[in-house]
Parts: structure tokens; C-alpha cells; sequence
């Protein structure tokens, strides 16, 4: 039975696991993200211990990850996150691991594993969106998983702007969805408005219950998001938004306000069923092993 290499690079940390062909994890492992050139330093030791702790042989590898990703050439073109530019990813990874190494974004693999395999199974148009350290999407439209070409990248979701003179964002623009309710932003917000230390937007959630000022900064990240996918759901229009991401993980808490406030923002299509991943925060990695195992290169999704 064949083995594959699945490898999430996020903003904050590194996962990673060998599975086989029935989706049973053999081993695994995370790291930290460094930021800039050194997270690929830190992507290959994890990959080489892996794959030196497994008995039989792996064959292939799938790596995803964020930002502007051309998997055809297998760069990593830009993260505003993490820090780099320009990286030849692929080739980088195929010498550190002498095996075939397959590169793409990653949200729009995580959205391809739910739309294959998840909660977005039997749709013809959906919208997966990660909400994270950052926040990205795909995009399924009539049955078609969408794809750019070369360095273009459909679904950066995380950078319309929502809110013009709000937050600064990484991108360099501000009032991006993303500047105000992923999750790396709530917990930035709370610790302006508080001075206390937030280590991310899940502490914000717990505190919202008895801290005025948590919920507000969580109600101001819900109605952000809604009004992004208000627009998303005017473009597209998705019948289900599939919500993924460590923010995902709020359940009702996020979902039942968001469900409100999108209703009451879509006026001419549609109002899209809000649910969360099946796969969970997993849903990266289930993406990274289809891909290691169809061959990557942007030609398998397409």
C-alpha cells in the first residue's frame, strides 16, 4: 500500500502526516511557522523526519499553502503572513526529499477535500472559506472547482475591503475582510481595546460572555465577515458556504450570528446554507494528500 506526504504550512504552524491510501494516518507531526524563507527550512526537517520514521516507503508528497501559490511551476509566489516571495518550493522540497513533491494553494485543496469528501459533497456551487490567521476561500461554480492561471490566485475573500478606513492590513490595503475578523485580527482588536493579552480569537470568544468589550470586538469580526460574503454570494451565488479554519472550531457561537446577519444582507439571490467543515481543521491536510496522490502540477483540480 502507497504511502504520501501531506504537508499544511500555516501561519502560525506546520502540520504534517503519512497516510495511506485509505486515509489512515501512519505518523505525523507540527512545528512552529518561521517567518520568511526559513518556514521552507522548517517544512523540509519535518517532512525528512517523517518520512525517516515510516517503515515503508513513501512515494509522493503534496504541500500546500498560503497566499499566491502558481502550482504549475510550484513557486511559492507571495504570502503577506508569512513573509515570503518568489520561492521555488518544488524544487526545493523534491531535493530534500527525493520524492515528488506536489504544490498548490491552501485553502482551495482544503475546499476541494471538503467538496469531495466534506461537508460540501453534492454541490454544484460552494464557497469554502478558511478563517485563520488569515482568511481565504474556494470556489466551486457549476460543478467546477475554479482555478487561475500562472500567479493568479481566485478566492483571496480575506482581501475585499469591507471596512475602508479600518485596520491596516498585510496586503498593504485596509478594512480587509481579513484585517478585522480572522482570527490573528480579533485577538489583535481585544488587546487594543483591553491592553490584555489575547493568544487568539477563541480567548476572545470565552471572554465575550462576560466582557462587553470582547463581545463587541466579536460582534465587529461577525459583521465584517457578513458583509464579505454578502458580496461573495451576490458574485457567485454559493447554495453552501462551507466555514473552515481554526475560527470554524466556535461552532453555534459563530455560526448562529453569522447565519442572522448574512439573511439580512442578501437581498437578490439566494440566502447560501452556513455550515462548518466536516473535516475540520484536518481539512488541509486532506486536501494535501489528494493532491500528492493525483499528481499536483494545478492539473488534478481543474
Amino acid at each position: 500500500m502507497s504511502l504520501v506526504l501531506a504537508v499544511d504550512v500555516g501561519g502560525t504552524t506546520i502540520k504534517a502526516e503519512i497516510a495511506d491510501e485509505s486515509g489512515v494516518v501512519r505518523c505525523s507531526g507540527s512545528v512552529p511557522t518561521p517567518y520568511g524563507a526559513a518556514a521552507f527550512d522548517a517544512v523540509a526537517a519535518l517532512g525528512t523526519s517523517l518520512i525517516a520514521s515510516c517503515a515503508a516507503a513513501v512515494t509522493s508528497a503534496g504541500v500546500i499553502m498560503p497566499g499566491i501559490v502558481d502550482p504549475v511551476r510550484r513557486i511559492a509566489v507571495y504570502s503577506a503572513n508569512i513573509g515570503w516571495s518568489d520561492l521555488e518550493a518544488g524544487l526545493l522540497l523534491d531535493r530534500a526529499w527525493g520524492i515528488p513533491v506536489a504544490v498548490d494553494h491552501d485553502v482551495t485543496c482544503a475546499g476541494w477535500a471538503e467538496w469531495a469528501t466534506g461537508a460540501g459533497q453534492g454541490c454544484s456551487d460552494l464557497a469554502f472559506v478558511a478563517i485563520g490567521t488569515g482568511i481565504s476561500a474556494a470556489l466551486v461554480s457549476g460543478g467546477r472547482l475554479l482555478r487561475g492561471t500562472g500567479s493568479s490566485q481566485p478566492g483571496e475573500f480575506g482581501h475585499v475591503v469591507v471596512r475602508p478606513d479600518g485596520p491596516a492590513c498585510g496586503c498593504g490595503a485596509r478594512g480587509c475582510v481579513e484585517a478585522v475578523a480572522s482570527a490573528a485580527s480579533i485577538a489583535r482588536a481585544y488587546c487594543a481595546v483591553t491592553g490584555l493579552p489575547a493568544a487568539g480569537a477563541l480567548e476572545v470568544e470565552l471572554a465575550a460572555a462576560h466582557d462587553s468589550r470582547a463581545r463587541k470586538v466579536w460582534d465587529d469580526a461577525v459583521a465584517a465577515l457578513a458583509d464579505g460574503l454578502a458580496m461573495l454570494t451576490a458574485l457567485l451565488p454559493p447554495e453552501r458556504i462551507v466555514l473552515g479554519g481554526g475560527l470554524a472550531a466556535s461552532g453555534s457561537f459563530l455560526l448562529d450570528p453569522l447565519t442572522v446577519a448574512l439573511a439580512s444582507r442578501v437581498r437578490v439571490q439566494p440566502v447560501p446554507e452556513l455550515v462548518t467543515a466536516r473535516h475540520g481543521t484536518r481539512a488541509g491536510l486532506a486536501g494535501a494528500a489528494l493532491l500528492a496522490r493525483q499528481g499536483g502540477a494545478g492539473t488534478a483540480i481543474t
